[in-house]
């Protein structure tokens, strides 16, 4: 409490017309309570205090840029007891998606060299990358949201991997250790049996496949590793959260008592 208390007397203040502006774009705010949303922007004001943007590629960061990641950023860390985003200060902005040198070795010892277009990267002690179009709450729909996505990462890293088990509470590990792995290997039979039926004449990676992707309840992206679907899902915690509850209620439920928020408060009826 303290150290929050003194990150946010060195704040950098939102004015409210901006804040109301900027916030009205992101509807996934809604299950927040007016102290809620009091805290969440004196989080991002110290966010926008503590970190460097730095616009890559000519691209200039304002404050609406500034403003909106850091909402995005600071929802998923809004209750947790501590500080998840302390190990970098700079986040690079792109005009567009960028391209990242990738270099991995398979099974058989050989090495593969490729570029890989992205839309966000959380380097491990290291910035934070984005492609403004796709961090703009603007460009957003439901289950995507690339802010939350990295910095859910971040939350990951806090102790040193992004194996989609952050730090956590000592009576929630053995729940969120099986919750993860059943919803992961669910996962992982329900995209093996959607590839499965797939003709043989539509490739995987055409446009003309998404529409057998669509049926899975999560991006196939999740099923690249456990710190990617710890994101995923979490981009569909915050954004998307019916279908995830519908797909799998143990994770939604352990992602709510994570995050101590329940973003499906703000579809129930109000009495």
């Amino acid at each position: 409490m303290l150290r929050r208390l003194l990150n946010r007397s060195r704040a950098a203040p939102i004015h409210d017309t901006d804040w109301r502006r900027i916030c009205a774009r992101m509807p996934f705010l809604a299950h927040l309570d007016d102290e809620e949303r009091d805290r969440l922007r004196a989080d991002c004001e110290a966010f926008i205090a503590e970190k460097q943007y730095s616009g890559a590629a000519g691209f200039v960061v304002d404050d609406d840029v500034r403003v909106g990641i850091a909402i995005q950023a600071c929802l998923p860390a809004l209750h947790l007891p501590f500080r998840a985003y302390r190990d970098f200060v700079e986040i690079v902005v792109y005009p567009d998606r960028f391209v990242a040198p990738r270099r991995h070795i398979d099974e058989a010892g050989v090495v593969h060299e490729f570029d890989d277009e992205l839309a966000g990267e959380a380097m491990d002690g290291g910035p934070v990358v984005l492609s403004w179009p796709d961090a703009d709450p603007r460009g957003q729909h439901a289950g995507y949201n690339v802010v939350i996505h990295e910095f859910v990462h971040k939350i990951d890293l806090a102790d040193g991997q992004a194996d989609g088990a952050p730090p956590l509470p000592a009576d929630m590990r053995e729940r969120w250790t099986r919750t993860m792995t059943d919803a992961w290997d669910d996962f992982g039979a329900r995209l093996d049996a959607l590839e499965a039926s797939i003709p043989l004449h539509v490739d995987p990676e055409s446009p003309e496949a998404d529409a057998w992707y669509r049926r899975l309840p999560l991006d196939p992206y999740a099923a690249t590793d456990p710190g990617e679907f710890f994101a995923v899902a979490s981009e569909h915690f915050f954004t998307a959260p019916q279908p995830l509850r519908r797909a799998y209620p143990a994770l939604y439920e352990l992602f709510r008592d994570y995050f101590r928020q329940d973003p499906l408060f703000a579809l129930l009826p109000r009495r």
